[in-house]
């Protein structure tokens, strides 16, 4: 069984360095690469002000976040969520530095990069040169991202684990359709078998005027192969 952690963060800007911070944290659970329904948001005080551009794009203020618990208040439930899973993120390194800044304001350990898979580098490498944001790689799927007004970290999160699943071949893995294992459903994957009926050989000989064509068309050759293998 492979158990995935879809992931992504809203922040307050682009560098805890500077005293930027985790706003929200957004988690879907895949087993199989498929989502299992297992979901986690986890709003978060900041501790600070967020920057009206900042909320321009993601749609959190401060006077929401303003009763929502501190880090250290909800790390413990992040990491339960997450334990034994690997980190599925777009654009790993932003939503890694952040993560582990917390971590380490609270005395934890950082997570490992040996627990992360990036699916920016998947995208970069499917289609090089290509726009590779999630807006961009959901157009090219088709996958319905129009409830993205905002960006959110868990809406985003379920996106992408949609483009995750496409990323890496779509549904029909190894040349066999999964059966009972969409969103939703219950079931074993199972390939699906059709008969095909035999079918005899088709003639494929040239006809006389095909070879008459063809003949005239090596006299304007020099040396033509054909005519020495003739």
């Amino acid at each position: 069984m492979t158990r995935e952690i879809v992931l992504d963060t809203e922040t307050t800007g682009f560098d805890p360095d500077k005293g930027d911070r985790i706003i929200e944290i957004g988690c879907v659970e895949l087993v199989n690469h498929l989502p299992t329904g297992k979901t986690l948001q986890l709003y978060i005080n900041p501790e600070r002000e967020i920057p009206a551009e900042a909320t321009a794009i993601h749609g959190i203020t401060n006077d929401f976040v303003k009763d929502k618990p501190v880090f250290s208040q909800v790390y413990e439930e992040f990491l339960e969520f997450v334990k034994g899973g690997i980190l599925v993120i777009h654009n790993a390194e932003f939503d890694m530095k952040f993560i582990n800044w917390e971590l380490r304001l609270v005395g934890h350990e950082p997570i490992g990069w040996n627990m992360v898979l990036d699916t920016l580098g998947m995208a970069r490498k499917a289609f090089p040169g290509s726009p590779a944001n999630l807006d961009a790689l959901c157009r090219r799927f088709g996958i319905d991202n129009t409830e993205r007004t905002y960006h959110g970290a868990l809406l985003d999160s379920e996106l992408l684990a949609e483009v995750y699943l496409e990323l890496l071949g779509g549904r029909q893995h190894g040349m066999s359709i999964l059966s009972g294992n969409a969103k939703g459903s219950k079931g074993t994957s199972q390939a699906i078998i059709k008969d095909r009926p035999m079918r005899e050989p088709r003639a494929h000989a040239p006809s006389e005027a095909e070879l008459q064509s063809h003949a005239a068309f090596l006299d304007k050759l020099n040396d033509p192969l054909w005519k020495k293998l003739g």
